[in-house]
C-alpha cells in the first residue's frame, strides 16, 4: 500500500534504496542512527581502554556527588512529593486514554509487570545485603548495634521505596497521558510538547530521545553484567564451578534466550506470562526464608522498620552530607543514596516508558497509587524478610554478610539457614531462577522500550526490531564480559549514572508540561468527554508521519482527510471521534 508522507509527496515507500526506506518506515532515523553512534563509540571506549574510560567517568561521578548532591536529593524528594498531589487531586480521576477506555490488564498482572520491571534483580542482588552493610558501615553514629540496625533498615527502603518509583511515575504517566490521550507518540520528548510545541518533533526532542536510549541500553548491559555474577556465584556455591568470566559469558547467553522466546511472543504472552511466574517464585523464596529464619525478629523488625521508616521520611529525604566537614559520611552518600538517585533517573525512559505501555485505560490515581504505593509495599516487605534475616545473622555472628560480597549474601544466608543440605540446594535453586526470570523479563522489557525509544514512540514495534535489541543487549553484555571485564562495566555503569543528572532537568521539565496539560484537561475544565481518534490510544503508526505504514501495525488502507495517515501531525483525542465503531488500537492482545 501506499501513504502519504509528512509532506504531502506522493509514496513513501517508493524511492530511495531498501535500507532508507526500512529507517524511514520503522525508525526515528536521528534518534536511531545517532544513539546507535554514540553507544558504540562508548562501548569502543570501554572495551579498548577500560582504564581510562573508568578514570574519566570516575572523575565525572566524583564531580557531579560533590557539586550537584544537593540537587538529586532535592529532585527525587521533589517528584515524590509531585506523585502524592497528583494521586490526591482533582487530576486523579482523568484516564490515560479517552473517557471510556478501560484497563488493558487486569490488576494482578499489571501489578506483577509493574514490580518485576522496575525493580526486579536490584531487589534479589541488595536483598540481604544491603540493611546488613548499612548497619555495620553507618554514616554517622556506632555501628553493630540494634539502632545501627534500625537506621540501616531505614536507608534500604529510603533507596527502595517511594522515591525510585516517583521518579518512575513522572516520566510514566507523562507518556501514558500524551500518548493514550492526546495521541502524541510514546517517547519521551512528547511529555515536553505543552512546553516546546512542535519542538518536539525536531532537534530538541531527538536529543531528549537520544539520552534516554543512552540511558536505558548501558543500564541494562551493567544489569546482566551485575546478575550474571550473582548466578555465577550461586552456581559456584550449589556445585563448585568458578564463577568465571567464560560462566557468566555461558549465563548471559542463557538468559538472553529466555529473553528471545518471551520477545517473540509478544507483551501479552511473554512479559506478562514471566512476569506472573516470576513473581509467585519469588513470593515462595520469601516464604521459605521467613518459615525457616528468625520469624519474630522478623515481625517485629517489619513493623518497627516501617515505623521509623515513615516516621523520618522527611528527614531523611532533606538530608545532604557536607564533602568538606562531613567527608566519611559523605562518601557514604555517595556511594550509595546518590548512586541509586542517578541510577533511578537514568533507568527512568525504561521503567517509566514500560508500565506506561502497560497501563492503558487507568486513571491517574489508580496509576500512581498502583506504581507508587503497591511496589513499595512488597519491597518494603522483601527487604524485612530476606534483609532482617541476613541482619539477624549478622548481629549474632552467625554470618559475616557485611564483610562478604553483595552477589553472594542471598546464598550466604540460605546455606545458614537451619534446614538440610537438601532443602538449602533446592533453595538456592530456587533463587538462580528468580533471578534468570527477573532477568529475563528486564531485558525483554527492555527491548521493547528501547525499540520505541528508536522508532518514534510506536508502541507496537515489529517484533524483528525487539528482537535484534534483545540479543544486542546481551551481545554488548558479554564483549564487556570477555574483553573489558569488571572495569569497562564499572565505567559504562558510570556512563549511565552520568546520564541522570541531565536526564533529571528533563524529569521537571517533563512534571512541568504533565501538569500544564492536565489543568487544561476537559475532564478537569468541563468541555466534554475524551473520546477515540485514529492516533490515540496507542495508535500513532511510524510511516504515518513519514511516508510509510507497516503491515503489522494494520493501518487502513485509505484514511479520511486530517487523520494521523494523511501526515498531517499529531492529533489530539478531543479533535475528532471515530465514527466507524473501529476496535480500539489498544487491545488485550497487543502484539507486533
Amino acid at each position: 500500500m501506499t501513504t502519504t508522507d509528512s509532506g504531502g509527496s506522493g509514496s513513501g515507500t517508493e524511492g530511495g534504496s531498501t535500507l532508507t526506506r526500512y529507517l524511514r518506515t520503522h525508525t526515528n532515523p536521528p534518534v536511531f542512527l545517532v544513539s546507535g553512534i554514540v553507544v558504540l563509540a562508548f562501548l569502543a571506549a570501554g572495551v579498548i581502554f577500560p582504564d581510562g574510560t573508568s578514570g574519566v567517568f570516575s572523575a565525572l561521578l566524583d564531580g557531579i556527588s560533590r557539586y550537584f548532591g544537593w540537587f538529586y536529593i532535592l529532585a527525587a524528594t521533589g517528584f515524590l512529593a509531585f506523585a502524592l498531589y497528583l494521586m490526591v487531586s482533582k487530576y486523579g480521576r482523568i484516564k490515560l486514554g479517552p473517557d471510556d477506555a478501560s484497563p488493558e490488564y487486569g490488576t494482578t498482572a499489571w501489578f506483577a509487570m509493574l514490580f518485576t520491571a522496575g525493580m526486579g534483580i536490584g531487589l534479589v542482588f541488595y536483598g540481604v545485603y544491603e540493611p546488613a552493610y548499612h548497619a555495620m558501615n553507618p554514616p554517622t553514629g556506632p555501628a553493630g548495634t540494634p539502632e545501627a540496625a534500625e537506621r540501616g533498615m531505614n536507608y534500604t527502603f529510603y533507596h527502595w521505596g517511594f522515591h525510585p518509583w516517583a521518579i518512575y511515575i513522572v516520566l510514566g504517566l507523562a507518556m501514558g497521558y500524551f500518548c493514550f490521550r492526546k495521541g502524541l507518540p510514546m517517547r519521551p520528548a512528547s511529555a515536553l510538547y505543552p512546553l516546546l510545541g512542535q519542538r518536539v518533533f525536531r532537534w530538541p526532542g531527538a536529543v531528549v530521545d537520544i539520552l534516554a536510549v543512552f540511558g536505558t541500553l548501558f543500564g541494562l548491559a551493567t544489569s546482566l553484567g551485575l546478575g550474571s555474577q550473582q548466578i555465577g556465584s550461586g552456581l559456584n556455591q550449589l556445585t563448585g564451578l568458578p564463577n568465571t568470566t567464560t560462566t557468566q559469558v555461558l549465563v548471559v547467553c542463557a538468559i538472553t534466550a529466555v529473553a528471545v522466546v518471551s520477545v517473540m511472543l509478544g507483551v501479552d504472552k511473554g512479559i506478562r506470562r514471566l512476569s506472573l511466574v516470576n513473581l509467585w517464585l519469588a513470593f515462595a523464596l520469601m516464604v521459605f526464608v521467613f518459615a525457616v529464619g528468625p520469624k519474630m525478629f522478623v515481625l517485629t523488625g517489619l513493623a518497627d522498620w516501617t515505623g521509623y521508616y515513615l516516621q523520618n521520611i522527611i528527614g531523611t529525604s532533606f538530608t545532604v552530607f557536607n564533602p568538606d566537614t562531613q567527608p566519611a559520611a559523605f562518601d557514604w552518600q555517595a556511594s550509595w543514596t546518590l548512586f541509586y538517585w542517578g541510577w533511578w533517573m537514568s533507568w527512568a525512559p525504561f521503567v517509566g516508558m514500560f508500565i506506561a505501555r502497560i497501563s492503558y485505560g487507568r486513571t491517574v490515581r489508580q496509576f500512581v497509587s498502583g506504581a507508587l504505593l503497591a511496589p513499595v509495599g512488597a519491597s518494603i516487605v522483601w527487604f524485612s524478610v530476606l534483609g532482617g534475616t541476613g541482619l539477624a545473622q549478622q548481629l549474632s555472628g552467625q554470618a559475616d554478610i557485611a564483610g562478604g560480597s553483595s552477589e553472594s549474601s542471598l546464598f550466604t544466608v540460605l546455606s545458614t539457614l537451619s534446614v538440610g543440605g537438601v532443602v538449602s540446594a533446592i533453595a538456592s535453586v530456587l533463587a538462580i531462577i528468580v533471578v534468570v526470570l527477573f532477568f529475563a523479563t528486564s531485558s525483554d522489557s527492555g527491548s521493547l522500550v528501547v525499540d520505541m525509544l528508536t522508532n518514534g514512540g510506536d508502541p507496537h514495534p515489529i517484533w524483528q526490531q525487539r528482537l535484534f535489541w534483545a540479543l544486542m543487549e546481551g551481545a554488548v553484555t558479554i564483549v564487556l564480559l570477555l574483553v573489558g571485564g569488571a572495569a569497562a562495566l564499572d565505567a559504562l555503569q558510570a556512563a549511565s549514572i552520568t546520564t541522570g543528572l541531565p536526564f533529571a532537568v528533563v524529569l521537571i521539565l517533563m512534571a512541568l508540561g504533565v501538569l500544564k496539560a492536565l489543568r487544561s484537561d476537559p475532564a478537569v475544565t468541563g468541555g466534554g468527554p475524551v473520546v477515540l481518534s485514529d492516533t490515540e490510544g496507542g495508535g500513532y503508526r511510524p510511516g504515518a508521519d513519514r511516508g510509510a505504514a507497516a503491515e503489522e501495525t494494520a493501518a487502513p488502507a485509505t484514511a479520511e482527510p486530517g487523520t494521523a495517515e494523511t501526515g498531517g501531525g499529531p492529533k489530539h483525542a478531543a479533535d475528532e471521534s471515530r465514527e466507524d465503531g473501529a476496535e480500539r488500537p489498544v487491545t488485550g492482545s497487543a502484539q507486533a
